[in-house]
Parts: C-alpha cells; sequence; structure tokens
C-alpha cells in the first residue's frame, strides 16, 4: 500500500552526474534539466550565487569574492558540501516541476572503475540532498541501457562512453562489466590542449570556455570533407595587449591528436584482453559511442579505420547515461543487478 503511494505521489528521478554537465530524467516526462555543473558561490557569506547555466556564464568574469566552482573533478565529488547545493538545487527543481510531496528516489550515473569510498560520497550527498532512496549505476552500463543494447542477454557489446571529465571503455554481457577502463582523457582534456597548443603555437592565452566553442565549432579528427576555420581572441602573451588569430580544423586536430592517440589505445587494450566469445560478438555487432565526445566529426571512421571493428555514433549520445537511468528507473526490479550501489549496499 505504501509503495502504491509513493509511486503515486513521489518523483522517480535519474541523474546522470556528470564533470562538465548534470542531466535529470524525470519519470513519464523524459530529460527536464541538461545544465553545466558549475556552481557559483560567494567566499564573503559563504552562500550559492548560481547552479548550472547562470553559474557559467560567470566562469571567468567574477569579481574576487565570487568563485565559479566545478564540483565534480573526472567523475568524481572534489567538494562534498557544493556537490550536495547542486544535488539540492536540482532535485528541488524537479520536484517544483511536478508538484509531487513524497520525497524522490533516485538513480545516478558515475564513472566506472571509481572507489567504494566515492560512491558512498555521491549516495551521501544524494541521500542529503533530499532522495528517499538512491541507487548508483556505472555510466557505461547505464549508456548501454539508454541506447537499448541487449546488457542481461549472452551476447557481448560495447560501448565508449567520452564525458566531460572521463571516457569509459566498458565490455557488458549478462548484466555485468565484463572488461573496462576509466581514462581522464576527455571534453576538458581536449580544452586543455587546445589552450596549450596556442599558447606555445600563437603565444596567445585564452580560457578553456573559448577553447570549448572552437573545438565545438571546428573539432575535426577526420582529414576528409571541408575544411573548416575559426577566429580566436585572446591575449599576447609578448604584449599583453589583446590578438586574434585564425585556426583551423588541422590546427585542433594537432592539438588533440596526443589524447587522442591515448584514447585510441585504451580502446585497444580493453579489446586486447576481452575473453574471444565476446570479442567476436563485438566483431559482428560493432561498439557504440556515447557521450558528448561522440559528436566529434570523423571519430567513428577513425575508430573502425584503427580497431577494424564497426563503430556507430549512437542516437542522441549526450543523454545516453540520463535515459540509461530513466529506463532503470521505470524498472528497478528488473534491473536491480545492474546497480553498482543501493540502499541494501549502504545497510550492509
Amino acid at each position: 500500500m505504501l509503495e502504491k503511494l509513493y509511486k503515486k505521489f513521489s518523483n522517480d528521478i535519474g541523474i546522470d552526474l556528470g564533470t562538465a554537465n548534470t542531466l535529470v530524467y524525470l519519470r513519464g516526462h523524459g530529460i527536464i534539466i541538461n545544465e553545466p555543473s558549475i556552481v557559483a558561490m560567494n567566499t564573503k557569506t559563504n552562500r550559492i550565487v548560481a547552479v548550472g547555466v547562470e553559474a557559467k556564464k560567470m566562469l571567468g568574469r567574477t569579481p574576487g569574492h565570487i568563485k565559479a566552482i566545478r564540483p565534480l573533478v573526472d567523475g568524481v565529488i572534489s567538494d562534498f558540501e557544493i556537490t550536495e547545493e547542486m544535488l539540492s538545487y536540482l532535485i528541488g527543481k524537479t520536484e517544483k516541476m511536478s508538484k509531487k510531496f513524497f520525497r524522490p528516489r533516485v538513480v545516478v550515473g558515475v564513472p566506472s572503475g571509481i572507489t567504494n569510498v566515492e560512491r558512498r560520497a555521491v549516495y551521501d550527498a544524494t541521500r542529503n540532498a533530499g532522495a528517499r532512496e538512491v541507487y548508483i549505476i556505472e555510466e557505461p552500463m547505464a549508456a548501454a541501457i539508454g541506447i537499448r543494447l541487449p546488457v542481461q542477454e549472452p551476447v557481448g557489446s560495447m560501448v565508449v562512453d567520452i564525458g566531460g571529465g572521463t571516457s569509459d571503455i566498458a565490455v557488458i554481457a549478462l548484466g555485468g562489466i565484463v572488461q573496462s577502463k576509466n581514462m581522464k582523457i576527455a571534453g576538458d582534456r581536449f580544452n586543455q590542449d587546445i589552450v596549450s597548443y596556442l599558447r606555445d603555437e600563437f603565444k596567445i592565452l585564452i580560457g578553456e570556455k573559448t577553447a570549448e566553442q572552437v573545438k565545438i565549432a571546428i573539432g575535426s579528427v577526420s582529414e576528409d570533407g571541408e575544411p573548416m576555420e575559426a577566429t580566436v581572441k585572446g591575449r599576447d602573451l609578448i604584449t599583453g595587449l589583446p590578438r586574434e588569430v585564425l585556426l583551423t580544423d588541422t590546427d585542433i586536430r594537432e592539438a588533440m591528436s596526443s589524447s587522442l592517440h591515448e584514447l585510441i589505445e585504451g580502446s585497444k587494450e580493453v579489446i586486447e584482453t576481452t575473453p574471444p566469445e565476446i570479442l567476436s560478438d563485438i566483431m559482428q555487432r560493432g561498439m557504440y559511442l556515447t557521450g558528448g565526445g561522440a559528436l566529434f566529426r570523423g571519430l567513428d571512421t577513425l575508430l573502425q579505420g584503427i580497431l577494424k571493428i564497426p563503430v556507430h555514433v549512437a542516437d542522441d549520445p549526450l543523454s545516453a547515461v540520463a535515459r540509461g537511468a530513466g529506463i532503470v528507473l521505470e524498472n528497478l526490479d528488473e534491473y536491480r543487478d545492474v546497480l553498482a550501489y543501493h540502499e541494501d549496499h549502504a545497510r550492509s
């Protein structure tokens, strides 16, 4: 009886707790929030000034007493209290939209390979932010469920989830991760590569936000297709004055080449240690790219040429983890075995 009341009068929420962006799935409504994982804080009063989109606008533009903080670094919590505040804001925003009065059940996606202590930190932060029950799922598993791969069947599936702070490479079969590798080669690393490249090659200093804009505008890992270019404004490191330079997609490719090589080597390593029977499934069915990095022009073609297996870019790769968390919410009993951490673990 109580369970029926909970189902009728509470929210069930799926959260993709990402380093760059956090997405929220509300049962019955789909993805309703997609905001940057950034919190602006007034250090004089210790109060939150803004969260998400409004906080991102402040990056690099705040006075000394206001700090724009990213509470998650490389996919794990680096500032517990700020993460709790951010989750509380997101859960509160969801409750205002749905107007339910019981506290929600929440499924949270986290990177594979994080420690039990780091998982527990996510669990505690989510509980403290107002969740009634908390379930944690590894992001590559959530992504695979989100793009409707047969994760619970005796057949191998391979997912490469390229996020903001980390990339997860995982082989999945029978509701578990058979082989995986978590790498700190992702969107933030590519942004830093572009900043460093411009500093070394053009003697110009730009911010991370500008680097991200350039990466999205002309970022490409393939030499095929039309040449692209963009004008970038920054500070001349020699004169100290403003200067602008013209960048091409070749420049971006060169800037990111070392990190891309590491990502490819990581994918090779996972494939090399995958059992032969599962590998034959992957050779037949292919590898799936999810996360923001899947949108890099030509990445699927590059990986396919090097790894010699079919590579597919998932539909709407940015929301794959959040959609997967939502599917788990809708069918919690069916997917309980794929969860990495849940209420039973917390009580034991």
